[in-house]
């Protein structure tokens, strides 16, 4: 795995395991191989007492990981061929085991941190971001829903933060992710560059790795916008349903508030309407489960959503043809049957 053609990169320097996404190219869009190297090296690090702690990346300034390769996935279904439900057990079991994981695992969060990026960075135990981090669940945009633990960390972010984030797919910025708890420190990319120079002169007998970065970063940036839109976020996105969710933010008329209520609004007619109505119970359930039965409910919801979804004409639309016109089923919130939805958790 060290080898530069690698899909993950992995060494060991001053008890200090060191694993690197690495398919720059495709923003380090998470595979199945690059899951069970992940997953493998994990675990032969956990059973070596040399190693005391991981540090997590990704290759390139681009992206920590951009998500999933849900390419690779809608073309194994067009081909009619198994493994997508593999790949979404695979990918659920490696963040369950980072959550578990029984050394601290430090994430370097540079770029865009999206979908899967967020399943590997929320299981880490200390989440540093670079002012260029862009951190999001953009799931819904392309017919699907927040997965990957998502149900889990989403609704226990403040107030309604989660399910504002959730529903409409918004990334945030390194600021707004120190605010919501979507990450723990900030570090500026140029001295990020530099931290291996920090951990591979690390002293063991006075400090351990989160220590030390926790000493050279900063918990808080200015510049963010959730703070001032939380008033706004929890008052719209605690209605009962997609449709009074919508209704409610076009009948924000406070000055300091209406301009960002519309253009909510403008985003979530471009989302899918049955994949927000399906991420609003998702977070509602995931609101009192703990974190495996999450992970169980969102595989139940995968094993169905290739075949009765929107993520196959969401994919269609913006990755393949790339007309950016998917053709959603129902078109519109209006239009959304809730017994379409709850279907979707039967059996559960």
């Amino acid at each position: 795995m060290t080898q530069p053609q690698a899909v993950v990169l992995a060494e060991s320097r001053n008890h200090i395991g060191h694993l690197t996404l690495n398919r720059p190219e495709g923003l380090n869009a998470l595979t199945l191989e690059m899951v069970h190297l992940l997953h493998e090296q994990l675990k032969a690090w956990a059973a070596d007492a040399s190693v005391r702690a991981v540090v997590i990346r990704g290759a390139g300034d681009r992206a920590f990981c951009a998500g999933g390769d849900i390419r690779g996935l809608y073309d194994l279904h067009k081909a009619g061929k198994h493994g997508i439900e593999e790949f979404f057990r695979h990918e659920y079991l490696l963040d369950q085991y980072m959550h578990d994981y029984p050394k601290p695992i430090l994430a370097l969060l540079d770029g865009f941190v999206l979908g899967g990026g967020m399943g590997l960075a929320q299981g880490c135990s200390l989440r540093l971001v670079s002012e260029r981090a862009r951190l999001g669940m953009p799931e819904t945009g392309i017919g699907y829903f927040p997965d990957v633990g998502g149900s889990y960390f989403l609704p226990r972010l403040p107030g309604k933060l989660g399910l504002y984030l959730g529903l409409t797919g918004n990334h945030v910025s390194a600021a707004d992710a120190l605010y919501a708890g979507l990450a723990d420190v900030h570090l500026p990319s140029e001295r990020l560059a530099k931290i291996d120079q920090h951990l591979d002169q690390l002293d063991w007998s006075l400090k351990t790795p989160e220590q030390m970065i926790r000493d050279i970063a900063l918990t808080e940036l200015p510049g963010g916008e959730l703070a001032r839109l939380r008033p706004a976020i929890d008052h719209h996105f605690a209605e009962r349903d997609i449709a009074a969710i919508r209704h409610s933010l076009l009948d924000e008329h406070r000055s300091e508030y209406k301009e960002w209520a519309h253009a909510t609004v403008k985003t979530m007619d471009q989302r899918s309407p049955l994949a927000m109505a399906v991420t609003l119970e998702l977070l509602r359930r995931g609101a009192i489960l703990d974190l495996p039965d999450c992970f169980a409910m969102e595989l139940h919801l995968d094993r169905q959503w290739f075949e009765h979804g929107d993520i196959v004409e969401g994919v269609r639309a913006l990755l393949v043809d790339k007309d950016k016109n998917p053709r959603w089923n129902p078109p519109s919130i209006s239009q959304l049957d809730p017994s379409r939805v709850n279907a979707f958790f039967k059996g559960l």
